[in-house]
């Protein structure tokens, strides 16, 4: 007979801190690649970015806004420990995003370079703050709210609002940036998926 599994230790209000920290950083980091090569997204940072590039509004203040009417979604779907946790994560990221010019400053970033490299450190951001429960909030927290209220699959709920808003942005970008913009998200998504599995991770 297979022995259990050992219970986890759970991580530290420290070491969430620690962990909500760093995770904000790297999403900032590769949200600012995307943004300054003209990339665009689907999800809430999809709609900052479009209004970003459309009327030039700063892209942290408005990705706050805009995240907050899903915020009373979170505590009846999630709970308050992680809407606590997802409402810092959103905070640091508009923070970091609009007061980055401080310390860094890209002349140029090739669109390609910008998808790719920009979505894998999104990636990695985004796993520190999964595995620390804690989330960027947003569309995905509407699309589960639904999927539990009326039985809608949250997959192709989310899927189609992220088509909606990727075709939206063919009134400010290119047919080949979209196409670039694309392949960025499937590797962003790949990222989260071959590393974030139930049951790989217990913390």
């Amino acid at each position: 007979m297979p022995s259990a599994s050992p219970i986890p230790y759970p991580h530290s209000h420290g070491e969430d801190a620690m962990a909500l920290f760093v995770g904000t950083l790297m999403v900032a980091l590769g949200l600012l690649l995307v943004r300054e090569g003209g990339i665009v997204t689907g999800g809430t940072a999809g709609i900052a970015l479009y209004l970003h590039y459309a009327f030039g509004l700063a892209f942290g203040s408005t990705f706050f806004l805009i995240n907050l009417p899903f915020y009373y979604l979170a505590v009846r779907r999630m709970g308050w420990p992680f809407t606590l946790k997802t409402f810092a994560a959103i905070g640091l990221v508009s923070l970091f995003s609009d007061h980055q010019q401080a310390v860094i400053s890209l002349r140029h970033v090739e669109p390609v370079y910008a998808a790719l490299i920009g979505n894998m450190v999104l990636g990695v951001g985004f796993l520190v703050l999964f595995r620390h429960r804690a989330s960027l909030g947003g569309l995905n927290i509407l699309a589960l709210f639904l999927q539990s209220r009326f039985g809608w699959r949250a997959g192709w709920l989310q899927m189609g609002a992220d088509v909606a808003i990727l075709l939206l942005s063919l009134t400010i970008v290119s047919p080949a940036v979209l196409a670039v913009s694309v392949a960025g998200a499937v590797v962003l998504n790949l990222i989260i998926a071959l590393n974030h599995r139930s049951g790989r991770y217990q913390a």
